[in-house]
């Protein structure tokens, strides 16, 4: 089986190649797959010559991702634990972080920045890839009373020491008069 290089943020919308999001990952820099989608970005990651490491909490997907690495022949660091608990990875070692649909339900979202802001490398960047909160806004579900809106998301980050610098609302469309796919870019800032 092939692997694929591409960096992807979920299922028909733009990938890596297009929205240039993490920037390089050659050389061996660190790059951390914070809960693993149907994605397996972090087969990507090692394949672009990152050092790769993927978190997750379910051991099935963890195998899978074991699995890829194995058939591509490929090395990937593969952490069974809780998203928000990365005391594995040393402190400002890793040049990206990306979370592809696995944050939403995350019940401790400031503990869980935390750790990803101790494991990132000054100015390097978190991309956070979840469902747009307002694609499930209609006459019986009002704006962020079950998913945190857009606003909690960048008030959660800054509060956490990152700069969004980039807020994309993909997915709209033909069949979809709202976006379906919010992206967030955060870098961190500190040390």
């Amino acid at each position: 089986m092939a692997t694929d290089s591409i960096i992807r943020y979920g299922t028909d919308i733009p990938d890596e190649s297009q929205l240039r999001l993490v920037g390089d990952l050659s050389g061996g820099k660190r790059a951390v797959e914070l809960g693993i989608s149907d994605c397996y970005n972090a087969a990507a990651f090692a394949t672009l010559g990152a050092k790769s490491i993927a978190v997750d909490t379910d051991a099935a997907r963890i195998a899978e991702t074991r699995r890829r690495a194995a058939e591509a022949e490929l090395q990937v660091q593969c952490l069974e634990t809780d998203l928000a608990d990365l005391g594995d990875i040393t402190s400002s070692t890793c040049s990206a972080v990306v979370a592809v649909r696995s944050l939403s339900d995350v019940d401790d979202l400031g503990r869980l920045l935390r750790q990803v802001h101790r494991i990132l490398q000054p100015s390097m960047p978190f991309v956070v890839s979840l469902p747009h909160p307002f694609a499930v806004v209609g006459p019986d579900h009002t704006y962020g009373a079950t998913e945190r809106t857009v606003g909690e998301w960048f008030t959660a980050l800054a509060r956490a020491n990152f700069r969004v610098d980039q807020l994309l609302e993909l997915g709209a469309g033909p069949t979809s008069p709202s976006p379906t796919t919010l992206i967030v870019r955060a870098h961190k800032e500190g040390s």
